[in-house]
């Protein structure tokens, strides 16, 4: 062996360490690769089951997903209920197998049930994927696709009282407008009535007919989507902007002459009325125009949008209903005449009738907002409980100080304001009225109301109701709203 060849063990030993750490090196590479692997599984699983539990309804839901057609041929759609009971929507089979959706209270219900020809829409929509969900046993599911027939869809409970929404809706009478009702501890829909209305069993013969005639918009739901100045209803925002920025609020006064002037432009109180030196409640109760219009002044342009804002205005309102964002638009700089017509609920603030229903719902919750749901359960065909709904909260909208404050207030617009046609032995009522205009070349107006009612034993109840065209709120929404708090507390009119 030539020198050449041998190898001392120093150089061994070096070989084999060099040897082992190319193999480790190798090793450690194979645990990069299995555990990014092993990571990436666990990832693909976690999204397949967050789609599955979260998010495979809402695709199923949609009108653009062809999987609804096998479900249509598979499951007879399901029957909507109203708390109480009432069949607010089935589906008939006639001798030959053809379908028919069916609306045995027809006008009364449409917007809030909705419908399901021409899409979908109401609680049709909502609880499409349970309607055409069947949860019958799996060996009567198969014998019915053995035999070529389909399987019972499940059926939804609302949370809908069939005697409030009839209430509301008579109520309503000719008018168009919207009414909306609900418990304000829980977020339940009880009432939701949108006029003028049309008739879910024969929509497919009205449908052209209804699309075409934009100008009653019969198919928009008002109570979410129509879009309204809210008149004074606004000044229960408006007070809470003023009250959070004036610690002496409660030292506010004011001397009404039935008109404020500043920088040429002129706001009035109703009827030109001179309603003498008021505080803040009084002010309130009293509907003053030319007082909100002068406080409205004193106030930070800034924080008054952002108080807004923590209001929902200008977002997407918690609801599965379709529904309009409301708008408030006032920038630091308007001018007075602008800021005066925003304090009293006009100048270009726009909201809907369930947005004025949760902001009055957080003051009688004590501030705090429950998230609006009007599925109440869903069921099996045989009665069993597929999935219970159950109240949840949003958040606090309002401090619980501030939301009593608002509470006397609306209390003593009743008591000795606006809303006097509200006092009750039955009830302790609570609200504020309002009259929005809405056009530049006439004196014609909305009719609002929001507020609520309190009996010891009894849930409270919102009610919102906008009247359009008609007047002042005290002569046609406050009526309205009696007529929902007398049914609901069972005092005969």
């Amino acid at each position: 062996m030539t020198p050449a060849s041998r190898t001392s063990p120093e150089q061994n030993g070096r070989g084999k360490r060099a040897g082992a750490g190319r193999k480790g090196g190798r090793n450690r590479e194979f645990a990069v690769i299995a555990y990014s692997f092993l990571t990436m599984f666990v990832c693909l699983m976690g999204y397949f089951t967050w789609f599955q539990f979260v998010e495979s309804e809402k695709f199923i839901n949609s009108p653009y997903n062809k999987r609804q057609d096998l479900f249509v041929r598979r499951v007879v759609r399901g029957e909507i209920y109203s708390a109480d009971g009432q069949v607010l929507a089935d589906t008939v089979t006639d001798g030959e197998g053809n379908e028919t959706r069916r609306y045995p209270y027809g006008r009364i219900f449409s917007h809030v049930v909705g419908y399901s020809e021409h899409g979908r829409s109401g609680i049709e929509s909502q609880a499409n994927f349970s309607l055409l969900r069947s949860n019958i046993f799996y060996g009567e599911k198969a014998l019915s696709e053995i035999q070529g027939e389909k399987s019972p869809g499940d059926s939804v409970t609302t949370t809908l009282d069939y005697e409030l929404q009839v209430r509301a809706y008579d109520a309503l009478g000719s008018y168009h407008g919207a009414v909306v009702v609900l418990e304000p501890a829980t977020g339940k829909i009880l009432a939701m009535v949108s006029k003028p209305d049309f008739d879910p069993n024969t929509l497919g013969e009205d449908w052209e007919a209804l699309v075409a005639d934009e100008e009653s918009a019969a198919l928009l739901n008002r109570a979410t989507q129509g879009l309204y100045p809210p008149g004074s209803t606004f000044k229960i925002v408006t007070t809470l902007a003023y009250i959070h920025e004036h610690a002496d609020y409660e030292n506010y006064s004011y001397r009404c002459t039935g008109e404020h002037t500043v920088g040429g432009h002129t706001i009035h109180c109703y009827g030109n009325k001179s309603h003498g030196t008021e505080n803040l409640r009084q002010s309130f109760a009293n509907s003053c125009n030319a007082s909100y219009a002068s406080l409205g002044l004193e106030l930070d342009l800034n924080r008054f949008s952002e108080l807004c804002d923590s209001l929902l205005f200008n977002t997407a309102l918690p609801t599965t209903f379709e529904s309009s964002k409301s708008s408030f638009v006032l920038a630091e700089g308007a001018g007075s005449s602008s800021v005066m017509g925003t304090a009293i609920g006009q100048g270009k603030t726009l909201v809907t009738p369930l947005h004025m229903a949760l902001i009055t719902a957080a003051a009688a919750n004590d501030g705090v907002l429950m998230r609006p749901y009007v599925i109440d359960r869903v069921t099996d065909d045989d009665g069993g409980i597929v999935e219970q709904c159950e109240p949840d909260e949003y958040g606090r909208l309002i401090s619980a100080e501030d939301a009593a404050i608002l509470r006397e207030y609306m209390r003593a617009a009743v008591e000795e304001g606006t809303a006097k046609q509200l006092l009750s032995d039955a009830y302790e009522a609570f609200g504020k009225t309002g009259s929005a205009e809405f056009s530049t070349t006439s004196k014609a107006s909305h009719s609002w109301f929001s507020g609520y009612a309190h009996r010891e034993g009894k849930p409270d109840i919102v009610v919102t109701a906008i009247v359009e065209d008609s007047g002042v709120g005290s002569e046609f929404a406050v009526p309205i709203a009696r007529e929902i708090f007398d049914a609901y507390y069972n005092e005969e009119p």
